[in-house]
C-alpha cells in the first residue's frame, strides 16, 4: 500500500526566542520606554502593573496578558501597594493572527496558565543555566540541560499561541473549565479566596460533601497538585509579594499568610525557595539593580 505523506502547514512559527523571564518586582518599580524587533508577551502572575504602549495603555491585573508587536514602544509601572510577579517572553513570530493581542488585555485560562508554567520551567534550563559552570560555553554540555530543551520551548510556546488565537475566536475564554466538577471548582475557588486563613481537609470535605481520599485524588487529577501543596504554594507566593512591598516584618507576614508560626513559615519558605525570606528580598533587590 502506498501512502502520500502530508506536509504540515505552520499557522504559527516561532523562529527565535529572545528571553524568558519571571520577574518578581518590588513596589514602585518602573521600566524605561523600550522597543524590540520581536514580539513580547507580558503576563501578570500576581498583583497588577500599569502597561504603557503605542497600542494599549491600562492596568494589567493578575491572570491577564498583552503581546506587544515588533518595534512597539512600551514600558511597565508597578504600583506601590502591589509588588507584582510578571512573566515576560520575547520571541520572533510573524503570524498576523497575534497582532490583536497588542490592543487589549486578555485573560489566560487555567489550562494555558499551566502551559505557560511549563514554558518557564523549560526556559530556566536554557536562559538561566547553572552558575557553577560559567566557563562551559556549549550550553548542551552543562549539567541539567535536558535533551531537546530549545525545541521543547519552541513547541510549547507555539502551542500556547495557537491556543490563544483559538480562544480569541470563541465566545468564552474559559471553556476548558467545563470539564471540572462544579463542586470541585467551588473548593478550588474557596481555597484561592481563603488560603490566608486556617483551612483543614475536614472543612473542605464538609463543604464538598465527600471524604478525604476522594477529595484529594480528584483535586490532584484536576489541578495537578495536592491540596496541601497548593495552599502552601499560594501562601508562599503571597508572602513573597509582601516581602517585596517591604511594609511588614516576618512575624506579620507569617500571620497575614495563614502560617501557624514565623518559624514554620521561614522553614517552609527556605524549603521551597532554597533561601530564607531575608535572603530572598536581598536577591530580588540586587537583580533589579543589575537590570
Amino acid at each position: 500500500m502506498q501512502f502520500k505523506l502530508k506536509k504540515f502547514k505552520k499557522a504559527v512559527n516561532v523562529s527565535k526566542i529572545a528571553n524568558i523571564h519571571y520577574f518578581e518586582f518590588t513596589g514602585k518599580y518602573e521600566t524605561f520606554k523600550d522597543k524590540h524587533e520581536f514580539r513580547e508577551l507580558v503576563y501578570v502572575d500576581s498583583g497588577k502593573i500599569r502597561v504603557e504602549s503605542e497600542n494599549f495603555s491600562g492596568v494589567l491585573g493578575a491572570g491577564r496578558f498583552v503581546i506587544h508587536k515588533e518595534g512597539e514602544v512600551h514600558s511597565l509601572i508597578c504600583f506601590k501597594d502591589a509588588a507584582p510577579s510578571v512573566i515576560i517572553i520575547g520571541f520572533e513570530c510573524f503570524s498576523p493572527e497575534l497582532d490583536g493581542f497588542a490592543y487589549r488585555d486578555t485573560p489566560l485560562s487555567e489550562t494555558n496558565q499551566r502551559l505557560l508554567a511549563d514554558i518557564i520551567k523549560e526556559g530556566r534550563t536554557v536562559f538561566m543555566p547553572p552558575y557553577d559552570q560559567p566557563n562551559v560555553k556549549d550550553m548542551k554540555k552543562r549539567k541539567n540541560y535536558p535533551f531537546g530543551a530549545d525545541q521543547m520551548i519552541k513547541l510549547k510556546l507555539e502551542t500556547l499561541l495557537i491556543e490563544l488565537v483559538r480562544s480569541a475566536e470563541t465566545v468564552s475564554f474559559d471553556t476548558d473549565k467545563s470539564a471540572v466538577n462544579p463542586k470541585l471548582e467551588e473548593i478550588y475557588n474557596y481555597i484561592n479566596e481563603n488560603f490566608r486563613l486556617s483551612i483543614t481537609l475536614d472543612e473542605l470535605c464538609f463543604l464538598c460533601g465527600t471524604n478525604k481520599t476522594t477529595l484529594c485524588s480528584t483535586f490532584k487529577n484536576a489541578y495537578g497538585d495536592t491540596i496541601v501543596n497548593y495552599i502552601n504554594k499560594l501562601r508562599i507566593k503571597e508572602a513573597k509579594k509582601l516581602l517585596r512591598e517591604g511594609n511588614l516584618n516576618l512575624t506579620q507576614i507569617a500571620e497575614r499568610t495563614g502560617f501557624s508560626s514565623v518559624h514554620y513559615f521561614s522553614r517552609l519558605f527556605k524549603q521551597r525557595e532554597n533561601m530564607s525570606p531575608t535572603e530572598y528580598i536581598k536577591t530580588v533587590k540586587s537583580k533589579l539593580e543589575i537590570s
